[in-house]
């Protein structure tokens, strides 16, 4: 258990002040990204883009295998009130040292309430009860077929260009996660409910994050992603309430230690990461470059919790890096032309 978060706490406070004042900076540009048009094209990839990619792969890469730890004491749905709780309770109050205001104007909280019930509220819920109903290493492969899901409904409900080499990504991404399913077929049989709600946390995902980018909400990474946990704290500490058994206790401190952790990082500085990233690529691309999350959670799976690494999960890998590859690297001039 000690392997995956030991390689990360070490590099947490950088990771965080990094990702934070790239999250404020970027904020600080909303309006003009707010005029660009989503031509993958014709935009260069942002340095800070790359880095706060490289920092929500890690995180968000490494989380899976710690869920089981999380949970051995707890109930999935105690676990994750607290963790929402405590992640944002801890971005906001970030924040709010950094000088940042908290408040959010009135016109913009119809479309963050109704983007969190699909992007976290909906990826919680329905990813929990997948967990429940087959393996949690396969809910995560399903949960992460989000680019295909963002891609997809970027292009056929907002008409966002895809490019031959934007479809080309998506295919490769796809190969990667179905390559990463096909394990999972027999478990899929026998509870396709999880199955299905699998993919239904990947889709509530795609559909929030494309919702909160066409709001344009202008408002910093940090103060929306504290407010959006919290909002997210209300449907899951009430099921932890109706749905929890037995008398109170307070677990070991090794399973307080492995929920602070994921409520601290994946969520707080994972989160941050995302909506920065969705700040400035456009949504389709924002998604295939996720698409490397899933093959480090399996190396971290395979160290953590001995699961199998063969040929089909190297075969994987090499499809997601060709996918960013061209996902985020731009085209030299010959290409171009």
């Amino acid at each position: 258990m000690s392997a995956g978060p030991c390689t990360i706490v070490a590099t947490w406070a950088l990771a965080w002040s990094r990702c934070v004042r790239d999250a404020t900076d970027d904020d600080r540009r909303a309006p003009a990204r707010a005029t660009r048009r989503a031509g993958v094209s014709q935009q260069t990839i942002p340095p800070r883009a790359l880095v706060l990619l490289a920092v929500l792969t890690l995180v968000w890469g490494t989380n899976w295998p710690l869920f089981a730890f999380a949970v051995r004491e707890v109930s999935v749905w105690t676990f994750r009130a607290v963790a929402v709780t405590l992640a944002g309770v801890v971005l906001l109050a970030v924040a709010r040292l950094r000088g940042q205001s908290l408040r959010i104007e009135r016109r913009y909280w119809a479309t963050i309430v109704v983007a969190t019930c699909f992007y976290l509220v909906l990826w919680n819920i329905a990813s929990t009860y997948s967990a429940i109903l087959i393996p949690s290493g396969q809910s995560a492969v399903l949960g992460f077929t989000m680019p295909l899901w963002s891609a997809l409904v970027a292009w056929a409900v907002f008409g966002e260009r895809l490019t031959l080499r934007m479809a080309l990504a998506i295919a490769l991404g796809g190969a990667s996660v179905a390559l990463l399913m096909i394990p999972g077929w027999r478990a899929y049989a026998r509870a396709p409910l999880g199955f299905a709600l699998g993919l239904l946390a990947g889709f509530g995902w795609a559909v929030g994050t494309l919702i909160l980018k066409r709001g344009q909400v202008l408002v910093p990474a940090t103060v929306l992603t504290g407010w959006q946990l919290l909002i997210t704290a209300v449907p899951t500490t009430i099921g932890a309430l109706w749905l929890g058994e037995g008398p109170w206790f307070v677990p070991s401190w090794q399973s307080i230690a492995v929920i602070a952790y994921i409520a601290l990082v994946p969520m707080s500085i994972g989160n941050v990461a995302w909506f920065s990233i969705v700040g400035m690529l456009p949504v389709n691309v924002a998604g295939v470059s996720s698409v490397m999350v899933p093959i480090v959670a399996m190396l971290s799976g395979a160290l953590v919790h001995g699961e199998p690494l063969g040929p089909m999960q190297w075969t994987a890998m090499a499809c997601s890096v060709a996918a960013l590859s061209l996902a985020l690297l731009k085209p030299g001039p010959a290409a171009q032309h």
